[in-house]
């Protein structure tokens, strides 16, 4: 049977789980809802960025994306940002759509799948 890596398991979701080489993350938010728009994205990502590391992988990996935005109208602040946080040539498949998030404060959730 292949091995399962949960990291930080919870009642309802885990921040990522490793399997067969790949790393599925949960959709992240940012924890100070206080920022703006750029704000919120950068934290978003650092926070990427450190559950990747951690299973030995990074923004070089990413074969998918999932974005949901509380306003479809800040995507080019995120494209802005994103764009700056990819290296070149390294962009996943991704989807971004206008959606209600969790807690009315939050701008921007990211998922991704990325490989080892």
């Amino acid at each position: 049977m292949s091995r399962i890596i949960r990291t930080e398991p919870g009642a309802h979701f885990s921040s990522a789980v490793e399997h067969h080489g790949f790393v599925y993350t949960r959709g992240f938010v940012t924890g100070d809802a206080s920022l703006d728009m750029a704000g919120q994205t950068r934290d978003v990502l650092a926070q990427l960025d450190a559950v990747l590391e951690r299973h030995g992988t990074d923004n070089t990996r990413l074969l998918q994306a999932q974005i949901w935005l509380k306003h479809i109208a800040d995507r080019h602040v995120l494209n802005d940002i994103w764009s700056a946080w990819l290296p070149e040539g390294a962009a996943p498949a991704r989807a971004v759509v206008q959606a209600e998030l969790g807690q009315p404060e939050w701008l921007v959730e990211i998922m991704v799948t990325s490989c080892k």
